[in-house]
């Protein structure tokens, strides 16, 4: 069972693990969890983008991210805080938007030893006292606050050691990047198209796809292909779903279609794929 995810009766919870479950799988996590490494080291991916963990490394991962384990020491261990999304909703209620895109987009940072002792230790130890202490009647709201409270000082520090520039985009191209990433992360699963998200940021499809190759080296399409492909590894080995259910699920015209889709931007079948991860 997936050791950081949380339930309706459940809506936080605190633990160590090795991530075992993640290992060479595609979770897609309802949930958010701050990560931190006490020990070992690790390669982990979050949606597509791989980081190397090592001690003291502190990872943020936001509700509807996709996390696998690619490899991991005998040693590695992690502490977790596991938050539901709607506790990570009201805790950066108020915070604007493009913190939110920028910590997606930078899950993991290694902090040095006085950085982890002053407050993510601190944060650890509140956060496993909250949890143990079921008989409290303010358990869930003293939780949310200390959520609350991290993302706070998080924000604070993005604040003072990166630039608005760095935050938000430092030219029209950067902010239309990260808007359209924005985009492709809400719509892929069911949004293929390059003018859909063209039309939604109200320029030419040719201009997002100049835009998308500039910032990020691929055109407007192959973005939006490499991450739709992700969801579609995530819906054929970590559900049950049949192979007609996933192509209509993700619009398409019918299962043979979803077929020639998923071989070409992988080179094997969906079934193939599924009997391979199993």
């Amino acid at each position: 069972m997936n050791p950081i995810l949380t339930t309706k009766q459940e809506t936080f919870k605190t633990g160590t693990d090795n991530l075992s479950f993640f290992y060479k799988r595609l979770i897609k996590m309802p949930n958010g969890a701050m990560i931190y490494c006490l020990e070992g080291e690790a390669e982990i991916t979050i949606d597509l983008k791989k980081y190397h963990i090592v001690p003291n490394t502190n990872i943020v991962l936001l509700p509807q991210s996709i996390l696998s384990l690619q490899s991991a020491s005998e040693d590695f261990k992690t502490h977790y805080f596991a938050y539901s999304d709607d506790m990570f909703k009201t805790a950066c209620f108020r915070l604007d938007p493009s913190f939110i895109h920028f910590m997606k987009e930078n899950s993991c940072h290694t902090h040095t030893q006085e950085e982890s002792m002053h407050s993510i230790q601190g944060l650890i130890e509140a956060g496993n006292a909250v949890y143990q202490d079921t008989d409290n009647r303010f358990r869930e709201a003293i939780a949310q606050n200390m959520l609350q409270i991290f993302f706070l000082d998080t924000c604070d520090k993005v604040q003072k050691f990166f630039t608005p520039d760095q935050i938000k985009g430092g030219n029209r191209k950067e902010e239309l990047f990260k808007e359209f990433m924005n985009l492709v992360h809400a719509y892929c699963t069911t949004q293929r198209e390059v003018s859909f998200y063209a039309e939604q940021l109200c320029i030419s499809t040719r201009y997002l796809s100049a835009v998308t190759r500039q910032m990020g080296a691929n055109s407007a399409k192959e973005i939006i292909d490499d991450f739709l492909v992700l969801e579609l590894k995530v819906a054929l080995q970590s559900t049950n779903l049949s192979l007609k259910e996933i192509a209509d699920k993700y619009r398409f015209p019918d299962q043979s279609f979803f077929g020639r889709y998923f071989k070409k931007h992988t080179g094997m079948s969906p079934k193939e794929f599924r009997l391979k991860m199993k």
